[in-house]
């Protein structure tokens, strides 16, 4: 992380981009040899996230490589995720907003199984123990889906509305919010605290 030299301009370049090449410093790590497939994967969830930009992974331990591209973000991310299930609409519902300068894409899609899986993000890192976004669009969606069935008389008005666990069985959701000023809870990141994310 030391700089050895002041950035210089060289010249131009044949197109443009980052380049970041790392190699660990043993003073530092205890140890130096990093999984390819642990790498890979969080690059992969970043190219996700990031529609349009293209991260290229290669390996100089074993001249592996690896490229990610995904124009389709998102929803692309949710195809991936049940690409050996069987979906009941082929494409995903996505869906984006933004406001007062934070911003929010949601892509789902439901599938045959059982189980949900529901992914949320804040500035790319995963929140797995979800937050604020995710309480939110767990709510608007049962408020909706139930909105919905009582206006189309779906369900009768002496039924109890459907529970949120009924509505997002077989269901794979990726939620994405960026925003300035985030506040997790916890020294691992993993819960947004931000309550107008909520809304």
């Amino acid at each position: 992380g030391r700089p050895v030299a002041d950035l210089k301009r060289l010249g131009n370049a044949p197109g443009n981009g980052t380049k970041v090449t790392f190699k660990p410093d043993a003073e530092i790590f205890e140890t130096l040899d990093f999984s390819f497939e642990t790498v890979a994967q969080r690059l992969r969830e970043l190219a996700f996230l990031n529609k349009g930009v293209q991260i290229i992974l290669n390996d100089d331990r074993t001249q592996e490589s690896l490229r990610f591209l995904y124009e389709g973000g998102i929803a692309s991310f949710v195809q991936h995720l049940n690409k050996n299930k069987d979906v009941l609409h082929p494409k995903p519902i996505y869906f984006t907003a933004e406001k007062d300068g934070s911003s929010v894409e949601v892509a789902l899609q439901y599938n045959d199984g059982y189980v949900e899986n529901i992914y949320s993000f804040t500035n790319t890192i995963r929140t797995a123990e979800g937050g604020a976004h995710e309480s939110g669009f767990k709510t608007a969606l049962t408020r909706v889906v139930n909105d919905y069935a009582r206006k189309n008389s779906l369900v009768k008005e002496n039924e109890t509305n459907l529970t949120g666990e009924d509505i997002r069985e077989g269901m794979t959701a990726i939620i994405s919010v960026k925003l300035p000023n985030p506040q997790f809870e916890g020294q691992t990141k993993t819960k947004l605290g931000n309550s107008e994310m909520t809304g």
